[in-house]
């Protein structure tokens, strides 16, 4: 396994809209894990392979307190959502900017598992907020578009200048 750079906010990259799997073989396996120890790394809970420069749909998700419990969702997409909840997010592709986002609070969503399985999980809280995170990813969506004009300008200033003072 291999740890993977991961993609800053604004770099145009994190706005491509990701290219279904339409084989998973050895390759994908591979992404996968490697996208997971990236994750776990970070650390965060959740990485979509847009993130990391990978323009398909794959997104691992560990919601749990022991990083015990790995999702891997291959082309996933949310068949439905219920109710409407506010909550503070952040972003591996945006260290250090956290804001509240409106989600919804349950989804249910359609995916295949590693062995090219048809799944349905409905899932509600926090996984159902990073399942809906990352899709956006996927999207070429950052969470930061959820936010007002003013906020995002703000944060890209913000890590422009991060970015200059770890130059």
């Amino acid at each position: 396994m291999a740890l993977l750079p991961i993609l800053r906010f604004p770099d145009s990259r994190l706005r491509k809209v990701a290219a279904p799997v339409t084989k998973i073989d050895d390759r994908i396996r591979r992404l996968a894990a490697d996208m997971a120890e990236t994750m776990y790394e970070a650390p965060g809970i959740g990485l979509a392979a847009t993130q990391v420069d990978v323009h398909k749909r794959l997104v691992v998700i560990d919601v749990s307190e022991d990083k015990s419990q790995l999702r891997v969702f291959v082309n996933p997409e949310v068949e439905s959502a219920e109710g409407l909840a506010l909550g503070e997010e952040g972003c591996l592709s945006v260290p250090g900017i956290y804001d509240k986002v409106e989600r919804a609070e349950r989804v249910r969503v359609r995916y295949l598992d590693l062995d090219g399985n048809a799944q349905v999980l409905t899932a509600e809280g926090l996984l159902a907020v990073c399942i809906q995170h990352e899709i956006d990813h996927l999207d070429g969506k950052v969470f930061v578009d959820h936010l007002s004009q003013l906020k995002q300008t703000r944060i890209k200033s913000k890590l422009a200048k991060q970015a200059r003072v770890t130059a």
